[in-house]
């Protein structure tokens, strides 16, 4: 063991939630420690969020061109430069690297390239890399998560079965692909690929796409993705090279051949990396779904918290982003109060994670996206709601840039009783970037009313859920 070194915090993970909190520690005048086994910036920022981005921005760019007609503008001899488009993305991932890099700098931040192993010793946190050891007084967890593969026979070491990471480094864009699994990540390959040609079909377990989007939309944004051949209530069963097998809903064979040179795209989700790190090893409480939290990220061991997905509370970037902001209030109070037996009742701050309205948003063509609550999910609440649906056209911004024949929804749920907001659902272009409004506002529990009042901008695409929210009852 070759010396030993201090710091007020070590951070296992460089992704979203482990930077982010280094930033903020920074900030603060915490001496920080930052062990990433791989890159900065984490599956997000580098074979996720951002890499998927950047190719379905350029796939929506051909399909904007091949469609402009319709606006006057005839675009000719239009072709897709796969190699031009893969190194799009990889500029745009190394320049935010480096911006991850230059910030934790920036800070004092310092970060180390190794996988780190977390020991729990008595009173003593430390973070094994190598053979070094690190001490802190506090230690983060924020390892993420990797691709779920399950135990399909012949999907082990078949080199046409992909996880998105693989895929996303394809040397050319494939014929015919295959994806097992509906979901977010599923669905925006489906939607890339396809956009760019790609014979694509989708085979999902459950009755329908997007399993947490609201029943109404996920038929609407599966029906607006024109020429994706979708198989829903099917259970695969084996692969057998560019083969799937699988069993229908009403329990008949089948199967799709992608050939010799097709795709299969695993994508059944991801799960919480608990494995690399020791959780077991520090007697960490690790279940399948990750560590587990409280409300302020704290794990079972005092000294010890674990944010993003690792915790697999919610597995999306942002919300990473928001439990390294309360990990981080709470380490502040912890250390300044660290030789105080009586841990659990620290006076920390009010930070608190609050999963009531945490955005979510398909980056397909069209996007969809929601928060709060779905109308499903309220009547299992035993919550009477009262709805409106629009079609995006009631937007003169949406008609003008899209055309009338484009889909777009919006759907919003308030409490019958009171009038408050409970949860807001889009289908169609720039909803990614409207959602956050509306998770504001059910976030602050504005009703009906109160949103009956604030001003949107005209013409904006934002203003369907003005109207949406005027066509409901009186509160």
């Amino acid at each position: 063991m070759a010396g030993k070194m201090m710091y007020d915090v070590i951070v296992i993970g460089g992704g979203p939630a482990g930077y982010l909190a280094a930033e903020r520690l920074g900030h603060l005048g915490k001496k920080v420690l930052v062990v990433e086994k791989n890159y900065l910036g984490g599956t997000c920022l580098n074979v996720g969020c951002i890499p998927t981005k950047s190719l379905l921005n350029g796939a929506k760019q051909y399909i904007h061109a091949k469609e402009a007609a319709i606006f006057g503008v005839h675009a000719e001899k239009l072709s897709v430069n796969w190699n031009e488009m893969l190194a799009w993305k990889e500029k745009t991932v190394e320049t935010l690297r480096a911006g991850v890099a230059a910030q934790l700098k920036r800070v004092k931040a310092e970060t180390l390239t190794g996988t780190g192993v977390l020991i729990v010793d008595g009173a003593k946190r430390a973070v094994r890399v190598g053979e070094n050891v690190y001490e802190a007084g506090a230690v983060l967890v924020a390892a993420g998560s990797v691709p779920a593969m399950p135990p399909i026979p012949g999907a082990s070491g078949n080199p046409q079965v992909l996880d998105s990471t693989g895929l996303l480094s394809v040397k050319e864009i494939p014929r015919k692909l295959c994806i097992i699994g509906g979901g977010v990540i599923g669905i925006e390959f489906a939607s890339l690929f396809y956009s760019l040609g790609t014979e694509v079909s989708v085979i999902e377990m459950l009755d329908e796409i997007i399993p947490p989007m609201d029943k109404d939309h996920a038929p609407l944004l599966r029906r607006a993705l024109k020429g994706i051949d979708f198989h829903l209530g099917c259970r695969v069963e084996k692969i057998d090279g560019g083969k799937v097998f699988f069993k229908t809903r009403d329990g008949k064979d089948a199967s799709l051949d992608t050939g010799p040179e097709g795709v299969i795209l695993m994508a059944v989700g991801r799960r919480a990396e608990t494995a690399s790190w020791g959780a077991g090893g520090a007697g960490l409480d690790a279940a399948a779904k990750g560590v587990t939290v409280d409300e302020r990220m704290r794990t079972n061991i005092s000294g010890v918290w674990a944010a993003g997905d690792v915790n697999g509370v919610s597995m999306l970037a942002h919300s990473a982003y928001r439990m390294a902001e309360i990990a981080v209030a709470d380490m502040a109070a912890y250390l300044e109060m660290r030789n105080d037996t009586a841990r659990p009742g620290l006076p920390g701050p009010a930070n608190v994670w609050r999963g009531n309205a945490v955005p979510w948003a398909v980056y397909s063509l069209p996007e969809a996206a929601g928060a709060g609550l779905t109308e499903q999910e309220a009547a299992l609440r035993g919550i009477a709601v009262k709805k409106a649906a629009l079609p995006m056209t009631v937007s003169g911004r949406f008609i003008a840039e899209n055309g009338v024949k484009a889909a777009g929804n919006v759907k919003v749920l308030a409490d019958a009783d009171n009038g408050r907001i409970l949860g807001i659902h889009l289908i169609g272009p720039y909803a990614s970037e409207i959602i956050w409004g509306a998770a504001g506002l059910i976030e602050n529990e504005m009703r009906v009313q109160d949103v009956r009042e604030l001003i949107f901008p005209h013409p904006s695409v934002a203003e369907v859920i003005r109207d949406a929210v005027w066509s409901l009852g009186e509160s």
